[in-house]
């Protein structure tokens, strides 16, 4: 599961359960101080969720073209440390911490040369196509439990 393909971006990586998303900080990311939009470090952890699913073997196109739904975040907490700013090249790292019949919770972290930028907890739960939770297909949640596990969060605690 590497995620690399030759001819389009990066998908990023997994190491140990944990998957690695690089970002450039570009000019339209940043507000008139030259610092990384508040609400832009959602859309890099976004983009990383999205294709840690990708690089798992997680098809939530296929999934919603099928007519089965989609994931929703329903919870997230986020703190911001340091700003990041024009031209920084930032990694989002994405772990699984715990699995749920029908939501997981992803902790992330943004780093920049191995400093915090900004951390955040998020729970994404899977809905039909009517807005209501749907169990997650057993194969994705063993993949889930699998990554959770080699991660180093021991037993996926169910929640």
């Amino acid at each position: 599961m590497t995620g690399e393909t030759t001819n389009g971006p990066t998908s990023g990586a997994f190491a140990n359960g944990v998957h690695r998303f690089p970002v450039r900080v570009y000019f339209e990311d940043t507000d008139l101080s030259g610092v990384v939009y508040h609400a832009n470090y959602l859309r890099f952890m976004e983009r990383a969720r999205s294709d840690m699913l990708r690089v798992a073997g997680i098809d939530q196109r296929g999934f919603w073209d099928a007519g089965e739904g989609a994931y929703a975040v329903t919870d997230l907490h986020i703190r911001y440390v340091r700003p990041a700013r024009l031209d920084d090249v930032l990694h989002v790292e994405s772990r699984v911490k715990s699995i749920g019949a029908a939501s997981c919770k992803i902790a992330q972290v943004i780093v920049r040369s191995g400093e915090l930028v900004t951390d955040a907890l998020v729970t994404a739960a899977l809905v039909g196509r009517d807005g209501r939770p749907k169990r997650q297909p057993p194969e994705w949640r063993r993949v889930f439990e699998d990554l959770a596990v080699k991660a180093g969060n021991g037993e996926p605690d169910g929640n």
